[in-house]
């Protein structure tokens, strides 16, 4: 499918939510700009869709698990599962609270003027990060946008900036947890299995307490992330679990997971023993073992997503609704179905559209992945997110995601240089010759033209030492897309903020 007939189909969602926005709620003050916001509202979507749900299902495509077409099926189903299961029945109008709402002097087309621009300005800088295959966080990339609307309609004084300094530190956090307990969790396969003299028989003990340590994150992570919205209605059909602040506790949680973990062990472990005799004694037969588990960590993460950041899409949108509804700026907004089908559809339509650029980008064109990096980097995702709400630190998934694969393409590079010292021997061979060239050169006196010669051989001997060097560094990650991926990170925010303020003075302008 061409790129024309991908942006046609999507247009045509766009037009179609506008045309029921139209349809449904034409009795509304300013419905023309209900119909706007909306269409902002699904174009914001298929961005998520084609963005940062490559985050939950690359891993698994780049090793192999997967293939593109599987993923989208899978990723999209538990996307709008999510969404439209746990994705909860309020959200807050002002994501993360970043700017106060009484600075709108309680003026709500204001209000809703900055809630547009932010979801417009959000959706355009994930549609240019897409088109330079740059995996962003499409969180930071609303809270820049909710801040730039903010500051065009109030002013600087409207912003949390302490708020916002705790986003910030998120760049740094999430992908540096992410890579370490990726690279942790590839190191004690690599030494457990891979490194052993039977690899078979250490696959069969340590593969089922992996696969169940991933069980049980992933229950934690699913029960504290992806039901948190839906907890207060979960406790009406049972009433004996406790609720904390109308969520889940991390105790309770953590009992789900354990009990998860059981019955998975109970499970994996006769099903793995089975299957390890039938395989070679290589790491390729090893790798096998890990693609179910890399099917349901996809699932799971999906889910989740769709869960917990479907409102990225359709927080500001249920926001605008809201406020043009009742004629007022409310701290908190009902998520009606409708927004709601409209964020997890998006997402949907986004990911098959658009996605398989960004599932590259992750799966392969960062660092090569098979089935135990990519269960590594799974595992990670789910681990972070979970220490880290407990701890109180702001994290983005999609940095979690992507710092995983830097996590395990470092390790890979770390062990190797550790484990083989023919390049480094190659290279501290190659810098003898040139300082031997070098020290003749400093001695050939008054001989010019050997001094030119050498001249030249000094300089092309330096030039296989560079290639030696490169290849030391950049033997299994590409530095030049982890440069251009940080970068997109930390303009992520202030590109979506000036965007937006150009955005609602446009709005504000025109007064649509």
């Amino acid at each position: 499918m061409n790129n024309s007939i991908k942006v046609i189909l999507g247009a045509g969602f766009a037009i179609a939510v506008a045309f029921y926005v139209n349809y449904a709620f034409g009795d509304i003050p300013n419905v023309g700009f209900l119909m706007m916001a909306a269409v902002f509202g699904a174009y914001m979507a298929m961005n998520i869709g084609a963005n940062d749900v490559a985050n939950n299902v690359g891993p698994a495509v780049g090793a192999g698990a997967l293939t593109i077409g599987g993923a989208i099926v899978i990723a999209s189903i538990f996307e709008a599962a999510g969404a439209l299961i746990a994705g909860g029945d309020v959200v807050k109008t002002i994501k993360k609270g970043i700017i106060d709402p009484s600075a709108f002097a309680g003026d709500p087309m204001i209000f809703v003027y900055a809630m547009a621009a932010a979801l417009l300005a959000a959706a355009l800088w994930l549609t240019l990060a897409t088109m330079l295959k740059a995996p962003v966080s499409t969180t930071h990339s609303i809270v820049g946008g909710v801040m730039g609307g903010g500051i065009a309609a109030g002013g600087f004084a409207i912003v949390s900036w302490g708020t916002m300094g705790k986003i910030a530190a998120s760049w740094v956090i999430s992908p540096v947890l992410g890579g370490l307990i990726a690279a942790g969790f590839l190191y004690i396969i690599k030494s457990k299995i891979v490194f052993t003299d039977n690899k078979l028989e250490s696959a069969k003990k340590i593969v089922p307490i992996l696969v169940s340590v991933m069980a049980m994150a992933f229950i934690t992570y699913l029960t504290v992330k992806g039901l948190k919205k839906v907890w207060v209605d979960i406790v009406e059909i049972l009433p004996f679990l406790p609720v904390v602040d109308k969520k889940p506790t991390i105790g309770i949680a953590l009992i789900f997971g354990v009990i998860g973990a059981f019955i998975t062990y109970v499970i994996v472990k006769p099903r793995v023993a089975s299957k390890v005799a039938t395989l070679e004694d290589s790491r390729a037969s090893i790798n096998t073992l890990f693609t179910i588990p890399l099917i349901f960590a996809a699932a799971l993460l999906s889910f989740a997503h769709g869960a917990n950041d479907v409102a990225n899409a359709v927080g500001p949108l249920a926001a605008i609704f809201d406020s043009l509804s009742n004629t007022t700026i409310s701290a908190k907004a009902s998520i009606p179905l409708w927004v709601m089908v409209v964020g997890g559809i998006g997402i949907s339509v986004g990911l098959a559209l658009f996605g398989p650029r960004l599932i590259k980008t992750v799966g392969s064109e960062i660092t090569e992945l098979d089935q135990m990096r990519a269960f590594s980097i799974m595992m990670a995702a789910s681990i972070t997110v979970v220490i880290a709400s407990q701890l109180g630190l702001p994290v983005s998934s999609t940095h979690i995601a992507v710092g995983g694969v830097f996590g395990v393409g470092f390790l890979r590079e770390w062990l190797d240089r550790n484990a083989s010292s023919a390049k480094h021997e190659e290279l501290q061979t190659q810098l003898a010759v040139v300082d031997g060239y070098k020290v003749e050169l400093e001695n050939v006196g008054s001989d010019y033209k050997r001094k030119s010669e050498l001249f030249e051989i000094v300089k092309a001997e330096k030039k296989i030492a560079k290639v030696i060097k490169k290849e030391l560094k950049e033997k299994y990650v590409k530095r030049g897309m982890v440069q251009k991926i940080v970068a997109a990170w930390i303009i992520t925010v202030p590109v979506a903020a000036v965007l937006s303020a150009v955005i609602f003075f446009i709005l504000k302008g025109i007064g649509v």
